[in-house]
């Protein structure tokens, strides 16, 4: 009785919880985090929670669909992968965002559901911070711009009494109407100063809030500045309609009610975001330039342009690429004597020579990756900002470019399958680890690993349908150093063994994985072999689960009777053919013939009775073929 208590108090707890949280729903004083959703869309997503689909998740994942809705029964996709124990739904639906909150009636329902501890565990390792605000990377690095000294990514200092601000034209411009306004129409403005009524901590308020941050908990007046506290937040009101950033005063006010302020957090930073992918679009994207390879270094592009870029990124198109030519936007509706492309005009006639795209951007957002970080903290010419902007090459498509730009000064990163590992590889490159693992999740959610027995049947024994070239992918693995690939890799090759066990490709990756280990002893084991061997046994104990094969073994049925209604089964539909005393063999084989029942061959071409022994003799043909191909090699594992 003791021991059951508390289950009874949690249970009580969080049905108080769920009456308090819809009453303040209803009331208007909390946004609901699992709204009611009936469309088709998320109807699939959480069918596809469900049987442990992981391609339709992602695909409905990047088609927008909300992973913290809820169906008509209060379950969200979260809760049904986790009570249905598909481990791999359940993390990818936690990396895209989904809420699993303790103290929350929803997080804990998740949690108590969970089917097995490592998905209770995998819950747990998912707070607050990690799986409620995928933007927080985004918004801390534009946060830490405001502190960052070097490099020097500044163009704008403003003064607010005896206190300057070094800040960010294109920053301020996406978040503040105001100051787009203000700068459309002196973009080469340099310096600004505030009237002396304005409070320095307002506007110091002001200006973290534009730049992602959190707003204060208290507004206190610094001794010497000559303006009382509510001075101070009359000043706050003031600025917030000054620069058209109504929602900074409701922000402050709702920073006590831990609730009001997480939900205003996070709607914030998803507006923030918003604002900042509509001026990357209209002003990044919407200003590249296209011209002959050739003829990139006649480009001069004057570093005081409406934009505001202090960099250009060139990206070479493939030979075989065909896109109608890409003109600068003349000053984008920006009424301004500053030019936004290049000072020069480039020839404009078309010739059949290669083309390279050249996309104007702003190193502060470009710090993002290890790799433009080092670059401009170093030595080097591209740390130096020159009367005309620096053109830095990038190997890699104009495609995938745009890509890492987007996720740069986005955080979102949505791509088809087709050039996912081109992106895995760009990544990998620049050092941008975030979008490594989405290009990774991509592959293996896209790439029909997480598929069900069915799915797996139609591909085995023919590589026709092979939707991607796994040999590229898992070489693309090793060199990028992502175990989640070589593992979705292996999980591939074993569900469709039967396509890749004697084909030429297969002995030369398995040799490729055995001497990727320097110095190799006859002890030593094949990785991806011993991957293989492991998914290939979870493929067909997987097929007996799914079958029920356990519970058909544990009836207790005398042999006659099974034997009789199996041949019963066999010989309905056919004509003048009395089975009810018969059993032998024999007449299991004629009946089989007369009802046209399809004869059972294991890959060596033996007859067998039934899938279950078709599925025991592959298991061990494909192991045989396994350690035949180990000798065929001479290798030792």
């Amino acid at each position: 009785m003791d021991t059951e208590e508390p289950t009874v108090l949690r249970k009580d707890q969080l049905e108080i919880s769920l009456v308090n949280e819809k009453k303040l729903i209803k009331e208007g004083t909390i946004k609901d985090d699992n709204p009611l959703d009936l469309s088709e869309p998320f109807r699939q997503l959480c069918s596809a929670c469900r049987q442990g689909d992981l391609k339709v998740c992602q695909e409905k994942i990047t088609d927008g669909v909300n992973v913290n809705a809820r169906d008509p029964y209060d379950y969200t996709p979260l809760i049904l992968a986790s009570l249905c124990g598909h481990y791999e739904v359940v993390q990818l639906l936690l990396e895209s965002g989904a809420l699993c909150e303790r103290d929350t009636f929803q997080g804990e329902r998740c949690l108590y559901n969970a089917l097995n501890d490592r998905i209770r565990n995998l819950l747990l390792e998912y707070d607050y911070s990690k799986s409620t605000d995928p933007l927080q990377p985004l918004a801390a690095h534009i946060t830490s711009l405001l502190t960052r000294e070097s490099p020097v990514t500044t163009d704008i200092v403003v003064t607010a009494s005896d206190e300057s601000l070094h800040l960010h034209k294109f920053i301020l411009a996406a978040r503040s109407p105001y100051f787009r306004g203000k700068l459309a129409a002196a973009p080469e403005s340099a310096t600004w100063k505030l009237p002396s009524t304005i409070p320095p901590e307002a506007f110091g308020a002001a200006i973290k809030y534009l730049y992602f941050g959190e707003a204060p908990r208290d507004l206190r007046s610094r001794p010497g500045t000559g303006f009382t506290e509510s001075e101070v937040f009359a000043g706050v009101d003031r600025v917030s309609k000054y620069l058209e950033i109504h929602s900074l005063l409701d922000s402050i006010l709702d920073s006590g009610d831990r609730r009001r302020a997480r939900q205003r957090r996070t709607d914030e930073i998803s507006k923030g975001r918003d604002q900042m992918e509509q001026w990357f679009q209209a002003n990044v994207l919407g200003n590249k330039l296209k011209v002959e390879t050739s003829k990139v270094n006649d480009v001069k592009w004057d570093h005081n342009n409406a934009i505001f870029a202090d960099v250009l990124l060139r990206a070479d198109e493939l030979p075989d690429e065909d896109e109608d030519e890409v003109e600068p936007q003349a000053s984008n509706g920006i009424a301004s004597s500053i030019p936004i492309g290049p000072t020069a005009s480039t020839e404009e006639k078309k010739t059949e020579g290669p083309k390279s795209i050249l996309f104007p951007c702003h190193r502060a957002m470009l710090l993002r990756s290890e790799f433009f970080q080092a670059m401009f903290t170093s030595a080097f010419r591209e740390a130096h900002l020159r009367e005309h902007l620096t053109i830095i090459d990038i190997d890699c498509s104009p495609e995938v470019l745009e890509i890492i730009l987007t996720f740069l000064y986005t955080e979102r990163a949505d791509f088809p399958l087709e050039i996912a590992v081109d992106v895995l590889f760009a990544a990998d490159m620049l050092f941008i680890e975030k979008l490594k693992t989405k290009a990774a999740v991509v592959i293996s959610t896209l790439g029909s690993a997480g598929m069900s027995q069915a799915e797996a049947a139609k591909t085995r024994g023919t590589t026709d349908e092979d939707d991607i070239d796994i040999y590229s992918i898992v070489r693309a693995a090793w060199l990028t150093r992502v175990q989640r690939l070589e593992e979705f890799a292996a999980r591939y090759l074993a569900y469709r063994l039967e396509a890749h066990i004697d084909s030429p490709e297969f002995a030369e990756l398995i040799q490729e994985s055995a001497y990727r280990i320097k110095a190799r002893q006859e002890t030593d084991s094949i990785e991806m072999l011993d991957d293989i061997r492991f998914y290939l046994g979870e493929r067909f104990r997987l097929r007996f689960d799914e079958a029920g094969l356990d519970e058909m073994m544990d009836e207790e049925l005398p042999p006659e009777e099974i034997e009789d209604e199996d041949v019963t089964k066999l010989a309905e539909g056919v004509d003048a053919l009395d089975v009810s005393k018969q059993t032998t063999p024999a007449v299991v084989k004629h009946v089989q013939q007369q009802a046209h029942v399809p004869e059972i061959r294991t890959l060596d071409g033996a007859v067998v009775e039934d899938e279950f022994d078709e599925d025991a003799m592959n298991y061990q043909i494909l192991l045989e073929k396994l350690d035949t191909l180990l000798e065929n090699l001479n290798l030792e594992a």
